[in-house]
């Protein structure tokens, strides 16, 4: 009976957590299945308890008639159903403003794979199944136990509606969002640079390989490269005795007949749909193995706050607060080379990822351009740039020196006047408010004061 079963491959693994991890009728799911097994077992033990005499069958610890069991046990159907559908008519509005309010990216990244969200609806289709199913096992008499279940589970479903209310609104907060893009990047950059930063990387690869002896191509749907079971990758040169070129990057988009794999010495012989097999692909990036879609969705949240339709650049200032915090995290992290070898040092895998300078140009570039006219930006930017020089090993600084020399000729292509220049020159981590540094105009009156207070005296007069 199982010879066509075939064992998933890695992508297909990944793809199925993946759309689990962000779907949110799978918790509403798995609550109505274990309701299922939740209802016969109070059932059975409010039957014990009224065998044993603990409660009396002909009286109702609620003090509820049939009528009236039957009148709470339909309220609380009735809310719990209109949470299922305020929920999720809430949470299409909140995918609406945060898209067009922030990026289009934070949606799969934070709203649906948010935990709380999910285990509140799976709260209120756990309540509104139990509910029913006791409304609809009620006879001439009150089943006790199971109906004081579900008035208590009535009233915790109000009380989580609640939070839930008062969660939404702190979660689509500017500084809620940015907040969570943060954490969320520095898990996947931990997960990927696991170790810390020692020496300077040289900066061309160890070993130089030849022509490949073959060339796999990307077959199938097109889509953006979510993930690549590296280890998996590295088993089968080993077993092979050859080495893997892995062509694309995290990220990148694939077409059909685009090159995926260049194939060195036994690594020729692999089978294609094995290699295949170790790339996971998708309509969209996501974190797992693509620390630089972090960046991608502040840079994004932070460009948009500075356009002249939102016109919001403290929003700008918070994402570049968890740009700073990103970037302190990469520059002490090791970056690791493009080569991946074996337990007894053989090249096993090649596989490309940002450099520093990536990083470094990634969380800069667009948003000096876009917000150059703004002192707050300029100025936040700067004390990002200067904190990192202290804080990071000196390998690290060259491309920082470089974005401060950027900025510098920036500020003086867009400020004309020599007191905007100073001022925009000044680090603040706050953007604008923090430590000004400006020194106080002098109160002492001159001539020319001297005259203007006299003629006005006189005009006064």
């Amino acid at each position: 009976m199982f010879r066509g079963l075939r064992v998933l491959r890695w992508n297909q693994r990944f793809t199925i957590k993946s759309y689990i991890g962000g779907s949110m009728w799978i918790v509403p799911l798995v609550a109505l299945l274990v309701f299922q097994v939740f209802y016969p077992a109070v059932h059975a033990m409010g039957a014990w308890l009224v065998q044993v005499g603990v409660i009396d069958a002909r009286t109702s610890f609620l003090g509820l008639s049939v009528a009236g069991a039957r009148s709470l046990l339909e309220t609380a159907i009735t809310l719990n159903l209109s949470f299922l559908v305020f929920t999720f008519g809430s949470m299409l509005v909140a995918i609406q403003v945060a898209g067009g309010q922030y990026t289009p990216r934070v949606i799969a990244t934070t709203l649906l794979q948010d935990s709380v969200i999910q285990l509140t609806v799976g709260c209120f289709a756990f309540t509104l199944g139990f509910s029913l199913r006791v409304l609809t096992r009620m006879d001439e008499a009150v089943h006790q136990l199971d109906t004081f279940i579900a008035a208590v589970l009535g009233l915790f479903s109000l009380v989580v509606f609640l939070f839930l209310i008062d969660y939404a609104a702190r979660l689509l907060r500017p500084v809620s969002i940015v907040a969570r893009v943060g954490m969320s990047g520095v898990e996947v950059i931990k997960d990927v640079y696991p170790d810390r930063t020692t020496r300077p990387r040289p900066v061309t690869p160890t070993g130089r390989l030849s022509q490949p002896d073959r060339i796999v191509v990307h077959a199938g749907t097109p889509g953006v490269l979510l993930a690549v079971d590296m280890e998996g990758l590295v088993r089968q040169a080993r077993r092979a005795n050859g080495t893997i070129d892995f062509v694309p990057h995290v990220g990148d988009f694939l077409a059909v007949d685009d090159p995926l794999f260049r194939l060195h010495g036994g690594a020729s012989a692999l089978d294609d749909a094995q290699l295949r097999g170790a790339v996971a692909l998708g309509t969209e990036r996501t974190m797992e193995q693509d620390p630089t879609f972090a960046f991608r969705i502040l840079v994004d949240i932070a460009i948009k706050a500075l356009s002249a339709a939102i016109n919001d650049p403290t929003t700008a200032v918070m994402a570049i607060d968890q740009l700073h915090r990103l970037l302190r995290l990469v520059g002490l992290r090791d970056l690791r080379g493009d080569e991946v070898r074996d337990e007894a040092g053989e090249l096993r895998l090649v596989f490309r990822t940002p450099n520093w300078e990536d990083y470094v140009h990634l969380s800069c570039t667009e948003i000096r351009l876009c917000g150059a006219g703004s002192i707050q930006i300029v100025r936040r930017m700067r004390s990002m740039l200067e904190s990192l020089m202290q804080a990071l090993p000196l390998h690290r600084h060259a491309e920082l020196r470089l974005q401060l020399d950027l900025l510098d000729r920036t500020v003086d292509r867009i400020y004309a006047l020599p007191e905007d220049r100073i001022l925009a020159r000044i680090p603040d981590s706050q953007g604008l408010g923090g430590a000004l540094g400006v020194q106080p105009v002098s109160e002492a009156p001159t001539a020319e004061a001297g005259e203007r207070h006299d003629n006005r005296g006189q005009d006064d007069g």
